[in-house]
């Protein structure tokens, strides 16, 4: 990235205490047009609960977000910021008495979408579901729910994209092709992506950069090359191992 480039998203001093335990203690990171960040750490290690307070779905205990510029803690501001970015998660649940097309036209209408029966369509067959389309989202397998939830993810175009564990139960040829399908979005809109997931693979494959978050705190940081380097790892996953063998109580 340019060294002038303008962070879409810039996290300072990000902490978040729930009663009297700590789940985010001080994080600070951006993102830029362009880039995919990836979140890595075991469960318990902080990375929904931050992807919950860039969506505004809970609050900081204390620090600072920028998105596009703008604080996402003033309602206002909040509006223009989601119109403009999206997310994905594995454990997120849709309208259950709708037809996977109706969900996604509800959306549609939710984010202001252009031509909303067209971009369906075209999410439809990008990520497969021709075929249970109009289906009630209640019939749908797990794989179908997860490629529903990223077709939501997408429905706006959005220049941010919030992404827990989007693969976590595809099989492994649709894996492939949403990660080849992120990469495009990458490079030809320069869409920035904050990436979690528990596959070390994926994430070497697909991460500009990465966080390593242990106990809610940020404990290496660098590309994959660079963590694989420092490490003296033959993989992503051989440092992990290493990184947490250090790091555990």
């Amino acid at each position: 990235m340019a060294a002038a480039a303008i962070p879409l998203l810039d996290v300072k001093n990000l902490s978040k205490t729930f009663n009297s335990f700590q789940a985010v203690k001080s994080v600070s990171f951006d993102l830029y047009p362009g880039e995919i960040l990836g979140l890595l750490g075991p469960n318990g290690a902080g990375k929904t609960t931050i992807i919950h307070m860039l969506l505004g779905l809970t609050s900081p205990s204390s620090g600072e977000i920028r998105i596009f510029g703008l604080d996402p803690s003033r309602p206002r501001q909040r509006e223009k910021i989601l119109r403009r970015m999206n997310f994905s998660s594995t454990y997120v649940a849709m309208p259950y008495s709708l037809t996977l097309r109706e969900s996604l036209m509800v959306f549609a209408r939710l984010y202001g979408v252009k031509k909303a029966k067209s971009r369906i369509d075209l999410l439809v067959e990008q990520f497969e579901l021709k075929d249970v389309a109009d289906r009630p989202v209640r019939t749908l397998s797990s794989g179908q729910m997860t490629r529903l939830n990223l077709a939501k993810a997408f429905i706006n175009e959005p220049e941010i994209l919030l992404l827990d564990e989007p693969t976590a139960s595809l099989d492994p040829d649709i894996a492939d092709r949403t990660r080849t399908y992120l990469l495009e979005m990458k490079r030809t809109r320069k869409m920035a992506i904050l990436y979690t997931s528990h596959n070390m693979q994926e994430m070497e494959e697909i991460s500009d950069r990465l966080l390593f978050l242990h106990h809610g705190e940020i404990i290496a940081r660098g590309t994959p090359g660079d963590l694989v380097a420092r490490f003296r790892g033959e993989d992503l996953e051989d440092v992990f191992l290493k990184i947490a063998r250090e790091v555990r109580p």
